[in-house]
C-alpha cells in the first residue's frame, strides 16, 4: 500500500473541499475527492410557489448567483410552457456572458495561476527583462519601471512576514518552471486582473439590479426594461470592451506563454472518457441554435446528443440513506441521520454521483470546447488549433489539466466576442420601440420541467415538479458535484478522482501537482453542498476518522 496524503480544505476554491491521494513510486495510485458539507436547499423548496424558487436556489453560492437563478426559470419556463420575448432573451445571455468574461478571469489569475506562477521567484526578476519579455508575449506591453514597481510591491508583502493573497503556497517548488522574468510579468497581471474584475461584475449590476444576487430575473422573460436605455446599454458596452480588451491582450498570450513551460501537463490529468455539454446562449430560443452547442462524447470524438432522461444520481457513497440511481424528477435528498463516518472503502462525501447512460461524465470548459471542436465550431477550431499550433503539442494534449485550462481562455474569447453582437440586436431593438421584455403565463395546476444551463464551471440542471401550484419536488445536479462526485456503485470514480489517478508527485509534504490538476475543474463547492436542518436550522457537525 501506497503513502496516503491529505489535503484538507483545498484553498482557492469555493467551499469545503477534501482531496485524498495514494502515493506509489512517485505517482497517484488512487484518489477520493469529499464534499465536506450537506446541502439541503431541494428540502427547503418543497410546498413553496414556483415562481420563488430561483430566489433561493441562487443563495446556493456567493459565486454563481445569476446561473441558478437562470436555470431556475427556465425550469419553470419549461415546465409551463412559456417563450420568453427576444429581449429577456438577450439580456440573460448578456448576464450570462458576464459571467463567463468574470469567473473565468478570476480563476485563471486569483484561483489557478498560483500553480504554475511562483510568485516569490519574481523578486528576483530582471524588470528590464521582464520589459521585453512582455513586448513579445503581451499584446498589452508594459516598460521596465511598470515591473519594477510591481516588484517593489511584492517585496513589501514578503519584508512584512505576510504574504497576503499569496500566502499558505509551495514556494520554490522543483515543479516550478517559469523563469523568473515570466513569474513577475504574470504576477503584475494578476493584480491587473483583481481590479478587472470588479468592473467586469459591475455588468449584473447594470441589468441585474445588483451583485451577487440579481434581481431582474422573473419566470416569463426580466424586470429590467427600465435599464434599457441606450446610456445604459453604453455603460455596459464600456466594461465589456475593457473586459474584452485584457482577454484578448492579456489573459489569452498568458495563458499561451505559461502554457509553453507546462508541454508535460498535456499528458497529466486526463483519464475521463465521457464528456457533457448542455450548450447554452440561445440565439433564437432555449431548444436550438445555440453558440456553445450540446453534445456529449462517449469514447469517441463524435458528439452525440444529449438525453436527459439519462442522467441518474448514485447515492451509494455518499452520506445519504440508501437507494436506487434515480433521475433527478424521482430524485431524493435523505441525508443520513446522527454523525458520519469517513471511510474510503464506503461513504465518504456529501456530494451525491451523477451519472450520464451509467457514466462518469466530465462537464466544464474542456467538455463544452471539445463538443464544439469535434462538431465543427468554425470560431473554437479556429482558436484551438491556434493554441495548439503555438505549443507545438497534438489533439491528444487537450485531453489533460493543460487542455482544461486552456478552454476556459478559449471560450473566453468566442463569448466575450458574441456579446457585442447581442448588445448592438438590443440597441436597435430599443431605438425601433421594441422594448418588451416579459411574457405574461399562467401558473398551471400540475407540470413537469427543467432547465439546462452551461455555467463557467460546467452543465447545470434545475428539475421542477409542480403539484397543486406548488414545488412537489425540486432537484438541482450542479457541475462540481458531476466532477468532484464519488465513487458510485459500480465502484466508478468520479472525473477528479480519475484525473488525478497517475499524476506524478515530486515531493508528497508539498503536493502540489494534485493542486494543479483539481484547481483546473475550478471546483465551487458551495452550489454542491451546504450545512442547514431544515427543521431546526441547526448544523450539522461533521466528524472526519
Amino acid at each position: 500500500m501506497g503513502k496516503r496524503i491529505i489535503v484538507d480544505p483545498i484553498t482557492r476554491i469555493e467551499g469545503h473541499l477534501r482531496i485524498e491521494v495514494e502515493v506509489e513510486n512517485g505517482k497517484v495510485k488512487d484518489a477520493w475527492s469529499s464534499g465536506q458539507m450537506f446541502r439541503g436547499i431541494e428540502m427547503m423548496l418543497q410546498g413553496r410557489d414556483p415562481r420563488d424558487a430561483h430566489h433561493f436556489v441562487q443563495r446556493s453560492c456567493g459565486v454563481c448567483t445569476y446561473i441558478h437563478a437562470l436555470s431556475s426559470v427556465r425550469a419553470v419556463e419549461d415546465a409551463c410552457d412559456i417563450e420568453i420575448p427576444e429581449n429577456a432573451r438577450i439580456v440573460r445571455n448578456l448576464l450570462h456572458g458576464a459571467q463567463y468574461q468574470h469567473d473565468h478571469i478570476v480563476h485563471f489569475y486569483h484561483l489557478h495561476a498560483l500553480d504554475w506562477v511562483d510568485i516569490v521567484s519574481a523578486l528576483s526578476a530582471d524588470p528590464v527583462k521582464t520589459a521585453k519579455l512582455s513586448e513579445n508575449v503581451s499584446g498589452r506591453p508594459q516598460k521596465a519601471a511598470y515591473f519594477k514597481e510591481v516588484q517593489t510591491r511584492l517585496k513589501t508583502f514578503v519584508n512584512s512576514g505576510q504574504l497576503g493573497p499569496f500566502n499558505n503556497a509551495y514556494w520554490g517548488h522543483p515543479a516550478y518552471n517559469l523563469p523568473a522574468e515570466a513569474n513577475l510579468m504574470a504576477a503584475s497581471h494578476y493584480l491587473e486582473g483583481i481590479k478587472l474584475q470588479a468592473k467586469a461584475a459591475r455588468m449584473h449590476a447594470i441589468f441585474g439590479g445588483k451583485n451577487p444576487h440579481p434581481q431582474s430575473l422573473v419566470v416569463g422573460g426580466v424586470t429590467s426594461v427600465r435599464d434599457l436605455t441606450p446610456e445604459r446599454i453604453d455603460e455596459f458596452f464600456a466594461i465589456w470592451k475593457e473586459t474584452k480588451a485584457f482577454v484578448d491582450e492579456v489573459y489569452l498570450p498568458d495563458l499561451l506563454a505559461v502554457a509553453s513551460f507546462y508541454k508535460d501537463w498535456g499528458g497529466i490529468g486526463g483519464n475521463n472518457d465521457t464528456y457533457l455539454a448542455y450548450g447554452d446562449f440561445p440565439q433564437k430560443n432555449i431548444n436550438d441554435d445555440l453558440l456553445l452547442p450540446a453534445g456529449v462524447l462517449m469514447g469517441d470524438l463524435v458528439p452525440k446528443a444529449v438525453d436527459t432522461l439519462k442522467i441518474t444520481e448514485d447515492v451509494t457513497r455518499a452520506w445519504y440513506e440508501k437507494g436506487s440511481a434515480k433521475h433527478p424528477y424521482e430524485g431524493e435528498t435523505k441525508p443520513i441521520k446522527g454523525e458520519v463516518s469517513y471511510n474510503t472503502d464506503d461513504k465518504y462525501s456529501w456530494m451525491k454521483a451523477p451519472r450520464y447512460a451509467g457514466k462518469s461524465a466530465e462537464v466544464g470548459p474542456l467538455s463544452r470546447v471539445l463538443v464544439a471542436y469535434t462538431g465543427g465550431h468554425k470560431q473554437v477550431k479556429a482558436l484551438v488549433d491556434h493554441a495548439l499550433k503555438t505549443l507545438g503539442v497534438g489533439t491528444e494534449a487537450l485531453f489533460s489539466t493543460l487542455g482544461r485550462t486552456a478552454a476556459r481562455a478559449i471560450e473566453t474569447v468566442v463569448v466575450g466576442d458574441a456579446m457585442e453582437g447581442w448588445i448592438d440586436t438590443l440597441k436597435s431593438n430599443i431605438a425601433a420601440g421594441n422594448k418588451k421584455t416579459y411574457q405574461p403565463w399562467t401558473m398551471p395546476d400540475k407540470g413537469r420541467g427543467f432547465g439546462l444551463n452551461d455555467v463557467p464551471r460546467g452543465a447545470l440542471g434545475h428539475w421542477i415538479d409542480i403539484e397543486g401550484g406548488k414545488i412537489k419536488n425540486y432537484q438541482y445536479v450542479v457541475p462540481s458535484t458531476w466532477n468532484l462526485g464519488p465513487s458510485d456503485g459500480e465502484n466508478q470514480k468520479g472525473p477528479v478522482e480519475k484525473s488525478l489517478i497517475g499524476t506524478p508527485i515530486a515531493d508528497p509534504k508539498q503536493p502540489l501537482e494534485v493542486l494543479r490538476t483539481v484547481h483546473s475543474y475550478d471546483p465551487c463547492i458551495a452550489c454542491a453542498v451546504h450545512v442547514i436542518d431544515p427543521h431546526t436550522n441547526e448544523t450539522y457537525k461533521v466528524r472526519v476518522i
